[in-house]
């Protein structure tokens, strides 16, 4: 039966060659003209029906190729790997060589290249186009579909050596090109291209608009998916920071309201910095306005912050101090204590893990609350201080002699005890040497006064000597250099306590007078100065003081180291006369006054021992 063998050829989808095989099969067997042109009808029908199938069978490729791709945009999880997907699948139902996609850069002012498939060379992929410049650039400038079947003879597009040559490079001859739209706004460009002549026709063009429209949705989807995340991100952050601040705040209510119970319980500054630590998981200590840690702080165990060492804590401290600011260092954070423009101090946490800050307003805020209970110390010290100082001035000057005992007992003094009475200059900053006095003084249990320009305190419990270097050290610490003190005592009384003041006072302006600035003494270090001065002149004292190991020396031995010592000054230090008036060799002299130089010790015969030595002998003949 005629067209039977083209069914079978139709049933097994044989390649268009073979449908030539009934009909040449026919005429080789003698066959009628009217049965060639039945089998000539029946394969042309046969082919006719071939074509259709075989369009329908790449529409139903294409459209599968559509329908993954769609797919994968209902589930973008990465834009790049959808690009990828669709350029490569362009590629495939085009059967071309080359596949690419490129994106529109606004702020460039040209295009790049995004995704390439099946490209080989390193220039081609790196290539940019600028508008209007190649079959890409004019696609994207005019958003309309291109196609040239051979590119470098195509006049219809400006041709440039840099995007000729890369196209050169990948060995492209034909390409076609659709734009990329997104609400009638080009984003990028879609290829297809071959190494060699090859037209593109209109079902060609259309299925690669096709999938130029599926990677412009999920461009678009991938910006609306990352501005989601993004404002997601943001909100989230956004819930975060508030519930931090919020747990901020409540621990800075806390923190504030532990810190107003302690000062209204009476809580002083090592009380703050105590409290304060136990906040912020820390140790806080108070430092002064030099950054130095005060002294009578609470202790800081040594393992409190590893690497936090004593200077780097100082040098945070000074800095907060010298620059009103709150510091931070290694493991160390410093906040000033302000009174208005005066710097008191600064506030110290040591703590390993660095501060938030809230933990920062938490210091920031005790720092406050320090400089508020210094200021109230040292309003309550200064209303102290002018009581204590004028019961020493009234003291001194012998005014309410029945009433001066109890007074004293009311402040915690009591003026029959030993006292040791110092008189100093003031160095420095008047008020700052005056409250330095008055601490000393205080802390002692004694009286401090500033009186004729000098600064007079008395100290019970102490040896003169102890006590005068007690006040030098404690006030130069405070001026920043020596201060001279004059010392007297111990004295026990009004009465007493006032004598000792003038004799204290003197000492101190012999010293300066002497130009022993820095240094402190008493009568008994003045040697015969001191003798002139004391108002009871004790001059066996004196005279002990100075030829005591000579004395003593011929006592014991039977020596005669005290005659020779007054022969020798009789003898104007000549040791011939001194010898031949003793009738004794010159050498033995020299031997007697080696001695009598181990005895009182080096420069007894200078100029300024040398008075002293012969005032003393004239002093000891006289008392026989």
């Amino acid at each position: 039966m005629i067209g039977t063998e083209y069914l079978e050829l139709l049933a097994r989808d044989a390649s268009p060659v073979e449908f030539e095989g009934p009909l040449l099969a026919a005429r080789s067997a003698g066959a009628d003209a009217e049965t060639i042109g039945r089998l000539e009808h029946a394969k042309a029908l046969a082919l006719q029906v071939r074509g259709v199938l075989e369009s329908r069978r790449r529409r139903e490729t294409e459209l599968s190729a559509l329908f993954e791709t769609a797919s994968d945009l209902a589930s973008l999880t990465d834009v790049d790997a959808v690009l990828e997907a669709i350029v490569r699948r362009s590629r495939q139902l085009l059967g071309s060589d080359v596949a690419y996609l490129s994106l529109n850069d606004e702020e460039a002012g040209d295009t790049y290249m995004r995704v390439t498939v099946g490209c080989s060379s390193d220039l081609f992929r790196a290539v940019r186009l600028p508008m209007g410049a190649g079959l890409g650039g004019l696609v994207a400038q005019t958003a309309t579909p291109y196609a040239s079947a051979t590119y470098f003879q195509d006049e219809r597009f400006r041709h440039t050596e840099g995007i000729d040559s890369a196209v050169a490079d990948e060995g492209i001859t034909s390409i076609v090109g659709v734009p990329l739209l997104l609400a009638r706004r080009v984003i990028g460009v879609l290829y297809a291209a071959n190494r060699t002549v090859r037209p593109f026709g209109r079902s060609e063009i259309a299925l690669l608009s096709s999938f130029a429209a599926h990677a412009a949705i999920a461009l678009d989807n991938a910006r609306l998916l990352s501005e989601t995340q993004l404002a997601l991100h943001d909100l989230r952050v956004a819930g975060e920071e508030l519930r931090a601040r919020t747990v901020s705040v409540e621990r800075a209510a806390d923190a504030h309201d532990r810190l107003l119970e302690l000062v209204l319980q009476g809580g002083d500054v090592d009380d703050v910095a105590r409290e304060v630590g136990e906040v912020l998981g820390g140790h806080v200590i108070m430092a002064g306005p030099d950054g130095a840690p005060l002294p009578g702080g609470a202790e800081v165990p040594s393992t409190a912050v590893a690497g936090a060492t004593s200077g780097a804590t100082t040098e945070t401290a000074r800095l907060a101090v010298t620059t009103s600011r709150t510091r931070t260092g290694d493991g160390v954070v410093a906040a000033p204590v302000l009174a208005g423009g005066e710097a008191l101090g600064a506030l110290v946490l040591l703590r390993s893990e660095p501060l938030d800050e809230a933990d920062r307003r938490i210091l920031e805020r005790a720092a406050l609350v320090t400089a508020l209970q210094l200021l109230f110390r040292r309003s309550v010290a200064a209303a102290e201080e002018r009581l204590r100082g004028e019961l020493l001035d009234d003291v001194l000057l012998g005014r309410d002699p029945q009433g001066l005992r109890e007074r004293a007992r009311l402040a915690g003094a009591d003026l029959d005890a030993a006292h040791a009475v110092v008189v100093a200059e003031v160095v420095g900053d008047r008020s700052r040497a005056v409250q330095a006095a008055a601490f000393l003084a205080g802390g002692r249990g004694g009286l401090s006064t500033l009186q004729e320009g000098e600064l007079v305190l008395i100290l019970p419990g102490l040896e003169p000597h102890e006590a005068a270097r007690a006040v030098s050290t404690e006030l130069g610490r405070a001026a920043g250099r020596p201060v001279t003190a004059g010392t007297a005592g111990p004295a026990s009384g009004p009465a007493e306590i006032a004598a000792a003041r003038a004799e204290a006072a003197r000492c101190l302006h012999t010293l300066l007078v002497l130009g022993r600035r820095g240094e402190v003494a008493g009568v008994g270090d003045l040697g015969f100065v001191g003798l002139l001065l004391g108002e009871d002149r004790d001059v066996p004292s004196y005279v002990a003081s100075v030829l005591g190991p000579v004395l003593e020396y011929d006592a014991q031995r039977g020596t005669a180291l005290l005659e020779t010592l007054r022969t020798y000054f009789g003898q104007g230090g000549n040791l011939s006369r001194t010898g031949s008036a003793l009738h004794v060799h010159a050498n033995t002299v020299t031997q007697r006054l080696e001695r009598i130089t181990n005895l009182l010790g080096e420069g007894w015969n200078a100029p300024e021992r040398q008075l002293e030595v012969q005032l003393a002998l004239r002093l000891h003949a006289l008392l026989g």
